[in-house]
């Protein structure tokens, strides 16, 4: 693993403004089960059936197919009785199985607690032939942890556990080179180190701390990743069509993997709201429609319900250029997913630049200003907002 790219996301995590935090996310997201990988390597990966059978447990995770992870998790919990991969296994499964997870659902006192007993099995003594399974187990689980407190901007917990994880992140530094998984981090740093101070000229300073790094190589590395990995293919491919999204404008190369990763795992809500917004983006009317027609009783999570609302709302004013169906749908949108906190902020930006655009034909100027204020203040990145 490239210990700088853990490195810049946690000095991230500290410093960066909420607006910026979803990419952060993405990042830990990553961490977590780039790490589960490389932890079922280090001891289980001498037994082929059980290796296969971790691969196919993430693979339902991410698919929604709980009860068949469960199962697998069950039967890891048997055969590596005390292991802390019992822990992160069961704490993914939380995780997804109450997507998205925010701090007034019930199931964050379980899944902090299985990450906590993660973290402390994996800091216990060990046989040091071991000590790359373990600290790569530690350190999966703090990841877990920080994306969840990054996505609903728990700052007062974030800070204390990514100074905890810093050690941790420079001992990783000398288990890198072996799995292809770890390409997914020098991918992320490689691109970030020059990306980031270039987008945040803030950030300028701070970034002269670090080695530099080189954005072709860095997607090059994630591709590497997003084509080899046991369990970061999705994350990658997630991060090379939020890099390709935000970074370089290039909608066309972002819907390619949100594509791949929709045709993966098809029922994950995640990603398929993921890839009908970036079919809005490539003007893909029709293809978009028909998903949210065909998903719209697939799919019952109230949060993806409220992202349809406001699919809903671009279709009527892109496609049918009917404003006031449109806002109709983008009212809703926003209040659907208001109590989804953090999580609901990049979606309800695109409502508020939806109702800025069509206020316009009423001759309203004082919402449209109003809305494109609070479209920017939510909005993660404000290059991605349907105007064109």
């Amino acid at each position: 693993m490239n210990f700088n790219c853990h490195l810049n996301k946690i000095l991230n995590c500290i410093i960066l403004p909420v607006s910026e935090r979803i990419k952060i996310l993405i990042i830990f997201i990553t961490l977590i089960f780039c790490l589960s990988s490389s932890t079922i390597k280090a001891q289980v990966l001498t037994d082929t059936a059980s290796l296969d059978l971790i691969k196919r447990g993430v693979d339902y995770i991410y698919n929604f197919q709980f009860d068949k992870a469960e199962n697998v998790c069950n039967t890891i919990s048997q055969s590596y009785t005390g292991h802390p991969i019992t822990n992160l296994l069961r704490g993914m499964i939380t995780f997804w199985k109450n997507y998205p997870l925010i701090p007034s659902s019930p199931a964050h006192v379980s899944f902090e607690k299985d990450m906590r007993r993660g973290i402390e099995l994996s800091e216990k003594k060990h046989n040091p032939a071991y000590e790359a399974e373990y600290l790569l187990t530690d350190l999966c689980a703090r990841g877990l942890l920080l994306n969840y407190y990054a996505n609903n901007n728990l700052n007062a917990e974030i800070i204390p556990l990514a100074k905890e994880t810093y050690q941790d992140i420079r001992r990783a530094f000398y288990f890198t080179g072996v799995y292809s998984d770890f390409y997914f981090f020098t991918g992320l740093y490689n691109y970030y180190r020059e990306a980031y101070p270039e987008a945040h000229r803030l950030y300028r300073t701070l970034a002269f701390l670090f080695p530099k790094g080189n954005k072709e190589k860095g997607c090059k590395d994630l591709q590497i990743a997003a084509n080899n990995s046991i369990f970061l293919k999705a994350e990658s491919s997630s991060v090379l069509s939020w890099i390709n999204l935000s970074f370089e404008n290039n909608y066309r190369e972002a819907f390619n993997y949100s594509k791949s990763l929709q045709e993966l795992y098809p029922t994950n809500p995640e990603y398929l709201g993921e890839y009908i917004k970036n079919l809005l983006l490539v003007k893909e009317y029709e293809k978009a429609e028909s998903l949210i027609i065909s998903s719209v009783n697939d799919i019952n999570n109230p949060y993806y319900q409220a992202q349809l609302s406001i699919f809903n709302g671009i279709l009527q004013e892109k496609k049918y250029h009917d404003n006031e169906k449109a806002q109709q749908y983008y009212n809703k949108g926003i209040r659907d997913i208001s109590i989804f906190g953090e999580y609901g902020n990049e979606f309800a930006a695109y409502a508020y630049f939806g109702l800025s655009r069509t206020s316009v034909d009423k001759s309203d100027k004082h919402n449209k200003r109003i809305y494109r204020k609070k479209a920017n203040e939510l909005a993660v990145s404000k290059r991605v907002n349907f105007d064109d």
